[in-house]
């Protein structure tokens, strides 16, 4: 048995009952990079001889009997935008080619805690701007199901390491769909959680009213045993939310009797490819079978989500990344001829054209004399959006919809067509627009053997109720491995 493919609870397990050290799970991941890295693209940086030098310090305090933390020994990589001491963090972009943060995001802190192994950063659309992993600096991340498709984005990198058995799990970051849509396309398990619940500090911010960084596991169970130690408090994040968190795990009792499940028409409308429509219709009636009940119901405010969600998105990137002037960190132009120049010439070849296009989209919306008429008026929708979902949850317990509107696409497939890719999120932005919660798992596959992934989108700090939903419908599905 190859260890690498193993979920990261049973890793966990095993190295907790010394059956396996952590050396061996980190040196069996690291072969697998080896082995497969090659064609899946999904790292930025790997850092082998630091894993293992972290696997061997944590078997020598289990060892000695310490304490070494809730999931001691259990490699893991992160999204190359979650800021990690000393080590490179990009965002995929040339701007931040050789910037190393002089300190640790709060996520990174607590894995690093909690006992984890960082086997490396992870590809991503630069700054978290896209769906396909194809606007990344460095390199186009493949899809483990078809390494001629897409593999989802921005968190393109996150997902296809966790689908390729390349780490246990992973961090991924969710602005707009941003975990979810590649968990979908990659065939594993993404959650973007309720906005708040898990800091943002050490995110390099894409948008900051949207972003939420969430687990990428290989099952709920995973899913449910990362989120325990990244989600809390953190006083260094404005908008982190102070409540207590319930134990996810414990959550897990795959019974859902009663659960109301509503499925939103707007959803599986035209659009929406049929193979995926009947994958979900199909999941919804296995989740029946186990005495859920379900209706038909309408979110008539989502049609709006989309734009409001671009207009609100850009504006905040416009903002968010002024600070990249080529001053003070990260890539600075050769030539140049007094500051104006600097920034000018630092920003033009620094970053990728879609990053050029939201921001030059953002500023213009938040100019003088087309605030109100764009910015205001999306932050208007935004809540007219939230109203919506409010009144579905008063008898809903989850909503259940597609992802995305079709399985992977073709690598360069939508590359031409800036609208036909933002399309492609019409989905999964209102969840972020909501600050909602909402997991992905797969729940079938096409004829061209693709995963295809169920949204369950839960009520504000609903994370238990839709961990549970999604455990006991995944005990009900097949899982189809990558063929690599």
């Amino acid at each position: 048995m190859d260890l690498y493919t193993l979920t990261a609870h049973e890793i966990r397990d095993m190295i907790k009952e010394k059956k396996i050290s952590s050396k061996e799970a980190t040196q069996s991941a690291i072969n697998r990079i080896n082995q497969v890295e090659d064609k899946i693209e999904s790292y930025v940086t790997v850092l082998p001889d630091e894993a293992i030098a972290q696997a061997e310090a944590i078997d020598a305090k289990i060892a000695k009997g310490e304490d070494v933390g809730a999931l001691a020994g259990v490699p893991m990589a992160l999204k190359d935008n979650m800021c990690t001491k000393d080590v490179l963090t990009t965002c995929s972009s040339k701007m931040l080619y050789n910037f190393k943060p002089p300190y640790d995001a709060t996520v990174t802190e607590k894995l690093k805690n909690a006992g984890t192994v960082l086997l490396g950063k992870l590809n991503m659309d630069e700054f978290a701007m896209g769906s396909s992993t194809e606007n990344s600096y460095f390199k186009k991340t493949k899809n483990p199901y078809d390494i001629t498709k897409v593999p989802g984005g921005s968190s393109g990198g996150s997902a296809a390491c966790v689908s390729a058995d390349e780490a246990y799990f992973t961090l991924g970051s969710d602005t707009g769909g941003s975990i979810r849509q590649p968990a979908s396309f990659c065939g594993c398990v993404g959650l973007k959680p309720t906005y708040g619940s898990v800091s943002r500090y050490g995110l390099i911010a894409f948008a900051s009213s949207l972003d939420q960084i969430g687990p990428m596991t290989k099952d709920v169970k995973d899913c449910a045993m990362v989120l325990n130690q990244i989600a809390g408090y953190d006083a260094k994040d404005s908008t982190s939310v102070n409540i207590e968190h319930p134990d996810f795990e414990k959550a897990l009792t795959g019974d859902i009797k009663g659960l109301k499940i509503g499925m939103p028409k707007e959803y599986f409308g035209a659009g929406i490819d049929t193979e995926v429509t009947d994958a979900i219709t199909k999941a919804v009636e296995n989740m029946k079978a186990l005495g859920a009940e379900s209706a038909d119901m309408s979110l008539p405010l989502n049609e709006y989500a989309l734009p409001a969600y671009y207009m609100i998105s850009s504006a905040e990137a416009s903002s968010n990344l002024a600070r990249f002037d080529g001053v003070k960190y990260g890539y600075r132009a050769e030539k140049f001829s007094d500051l104006l120049d600097l920034y000018c010439q630092t920003r033009s070849e620094g970053f990728g054209a879609e990053v050029k296009r939201r921001i030059m989209i953002g500023t213009y919306a938040l100019s003088s004399g087309y605030y109100d008429a764009y910015y205001k008026k999306a932050q208007q929708v935004r809540t007219m959006v939230m109203n919506d979902f409010k009144k579905a949850f008063e008898t809903y317990d989850v909503l259940v919809t597609p992802t995305s509107p079709t399985t992977a696409f073709g690598i360069g497939e939508k590359t031409s067509d800036p609208l036909q890719m933002y399309m492609g999120d019409i989905c999964t932005v209102s969840v972020n627009i909501g600050g909602l919660p909402a997991i992905v798992i797969p729940c079938g596959y096409d004829k061209a053997g693709l995963p295809i992934g169920i949204q369950i989108i839960g009520k504000p700090f609903g994370e238990a109720t839709v961990l549970n939903a999604a455990y006991a419908l995944e005990k009900t599905i097949t899982k189809v491995r990558p063929n690599l």
